[in-house]
Order: structure tokens, then sequence, then C-alpha cells
């Protein structure tokens, strides 16, 4: 086996308020966050993980809630000097940061630029105000045009904008233009997809009417024909970018790299190529339980079996619009060809695959049944 670039996620559960249809752990603020407490977890976290590291600098960090803007630019600066000062990091190292249009927040993205943050995405999730309400958000529209201007205006690599479609109620015509007008604030990256009902949320109690297949289907189609005219490249099922912009860190989790997690609930997927094994980690859930200092940080962890390793590799490599390497699955996997060849030609015969030679390419109908693609690799 091979080792894959090594990136790093950060948890920070709180939020202002738990919207209706996450599913993510997040926990509504009570009081004050406290906020350097919790960055002494992060870091103490993060040194009992070190022996994880294997001599490689991190390639990027996403640091992810919850919503991470409500801790403050100081608290970051202190933070990413510390992992810097532990691991080090690469030349071209992506370092994001997920973020509310709350003005509280936009207010500090200049000083999370300061402290080394290079990107920013941004929770718009609609820009109409019956739908935001649905969907539990506390923002306006005003605050979303507020946070692009401030993201252009803070010196940032890049940014992101996350959009929501096929939320209650919506038309073909009302997600067309919800996403005209984000395109028309240039974000150069959008992360464009449909609102899910996942178990253990509000929504799953009490559901939401949505919208039919067939309108659902429509929003897809000329969505994508949409973003494709403003010049944006569908590089991943729900990631569209301008050209040079693709999000590195998510990049590295299709192509089965390596990361580490830190922080409540994150997880991690490290490669130990002495051993040829696979390790995935998952830390304390809740932020009590997490900052108890007389427990362990780490919740469970566990090898991942040969048998499971394809059906990994290609659950991530899959969502990609690019070519996956076959060199890349005997790397990262310990495997070989010939131990996903019956399957690999079931997924050609049922045009879900095609051979590039050195790759594999989903096709188009692939990507539409991307479930039974997977299938085949159970």
């Amino acid at each position: 086996m091979k080792l894959p670039p090594l990136s790093l996620y950060i948890h920070v559960p709180w939020c202002v308020q738990k919207c209706p249809y996450c599913d993510f752990n997040s926990h509504g603020q009570k009081g004050e966050i406290p906020e350097q407490e919790y960055i002494q977890h992060l870091l103490a976290d993060l040194r009992a993980d070190l022996h994880l590291v294997q001599g490689r600098k991190l390639h990027s960090i996403f640091i992810g809630g919850g919503t991470p803007s409500l801790l403050s630019g100081a608290a970051y600066t202190q933070l990413l000097g510390e992992i810097e000062a532990l691991i080090g990091f690469a030349d071209d190292i992506e370092i994001t940061l997920e973020a509310n249009p709350g003005t509280v927040e936009t207010d500090r993205f200049k000083h999370y630029v300061a402290a080394g943050i290079n990107r920013i995405s941004i929770g718009v999730q609609s820009l109409q105000a019956d739908k935001l309400k649905a969907l539990g958000r506390i923002h306006g529209e005003q605050e979303a045009r507020h946070a692009a201007q401030e993201a252009h205006d803070a010196g940032l690599n890049s940014f992101n904008m996350d959009l929501m479609h096929g939320l209650p109620d919506q038309s073909v015509a009302d997600a067309l233009s919800d996403l005209q007008q984000v395109i028309d604030l240039n974000p150069p990256h959008l992360s464009w997809y449909q609102l899910t009902i996942e178990p253990n949320t509000q929504f799953a109690s009490k559901p939401p009417t949505l919208p039919q297949d067939e309108i659902l289907w429509d929003i897809q189609e000329q969505g994508q024909a949409l973003l494709a005219k403003h010049g944006y490249q569908q590089y991943e099922i729900s990631g569209y970018a301008k050209a040079g912009y693709q999000c590195q860190h998510n990049l590295n989790y299709w192509q089965f790299g390596d990361y580490l997690g830190i922080g409540c609930g994150a997880h991690g997927k490290i490669t130990q190529p002495d051993s040829n094994q696979i390790l995935r980690t998952v830390k304390v859930k809740h932020p009590r339980g997490y900052m108890d200092l007389t427990k362990s940080y780490l919740y469970d962890s566990w090898q991942v079996a040969p048998s499971d390793r394809p059906f990994e590799f290609f659950m991530n490599c899959f969502r990609l619009h690019t070519p996956c390497k076959k060199q890349d699955f005997c790397d990262y996997t310990g495997l070989s060809l010939g131990d996903i060849e019956p399957a690999i030609n079931q997924a050609i015969d049922k045009k879900l695959l095609t051979d590039q030679g050195d790759s594999w390419l989903v096709t188009i109908k692939g990507h539409r049944y991307l479930n039974d693609l997977l299938e085949l690799f159970v």
C-alpha cells in the first residue's frame, strides 16, 4: 500500500440553533461558547493522533460544524499556528472554514484570513425568504449577499456558497431563480444539492411537502445546464467550480486520501502501509463528554476489512466526474485489479462504467444510478 496525501478535519459543534433538516453533530448554543477550552482540547486530541501522521505534511484543513464562524479569528490564529508547529503545512495548503451569512460571522472574514484561512464555505441554502423560514435558517437574503461581498473583499483564494434545491413546495422556476441569483454573486465554487430528509431530524418527524420526482429531475437537468453556461464545471455529484477552484479537501476524500479527525464526533481515515491496514476513527460526540479530561477523545476505531475496501474506495471515487485511476485503487486499497474484475465487468456490461485503459470513468447513466453501481462492489 502507498501513503496518500493527508488532510485534517476539525469539528466545531455549536450553532445558534439547530436547523430542522440537519443531521450533523451540532448543538444549539446555550450561553457563551467555551472557545479557549475547546481549542486546548482540539490540540490535545491532535497530539494523541500524531503517530498517525507518518511523516506527512497537511495537504488541506477543513473546519466544519456546527457553525465554526462562531469562534473568533484569534482562536483560529492560535489553533492553526499550533497545528502547523505540530505537523507542518504543504506550501499550497487549502484551509477552509464553514460560515453562516450572519453579520457577526461575516464581519470576521478578514480576521480569519489573517489567521491563515484561505477559503470560506458560506451556508446560504436559499435566497428566498419563505424557503429560508421553512429551513429554519436565521439569516435573510441581504445577509447572504453581504457575505458574498465580504468574501470577495477579504482576500481569500477562494470561497464556496452552499445552495439547496428540492425545497418544500419549490417549483422549477423558484429553484432556477435561486441558482441564478447565487451565480450572479460570482462565487468561485458552488455546492448545489438536493434537500433530503435524514433520520433523527425535525423534518423526519414532521416531513414537509417536497417537490415531485418529475419536478426534481427538471430542476437538476436545467440547473446543471445553467451552471455550465456560466462556466461552472461539475467535478463531483454536488460540486461545481470555475476552472482551478475545485475544493482540494473534498477531492482528497473522494480520491481515498487520508484524513485525521479532531473535535466532537469527528471521523478519520488513516492508511498504515507497514501492516497493510486502513484505520477508521471516531471521536467522542457530545461536547461535555469530549471535554471530560478523565476520558479519551477516541470513541471508536476499527480496521477496514479487505473485503470492504472496494466499496469504500469506489463510494468515494465514483462521485467524481473525472477518471478513477486503476493504479490508485491498487495503491490505496492494497488489493489487485483481479479482486474486482467480475464487478467491474458487470458495471461495464450495464453501461454504468467505461474502461479508459489506465482508468475507469462513470457514465451519465452510472451517475444517475450510482447506488446500483456501488452495490456491485458490496
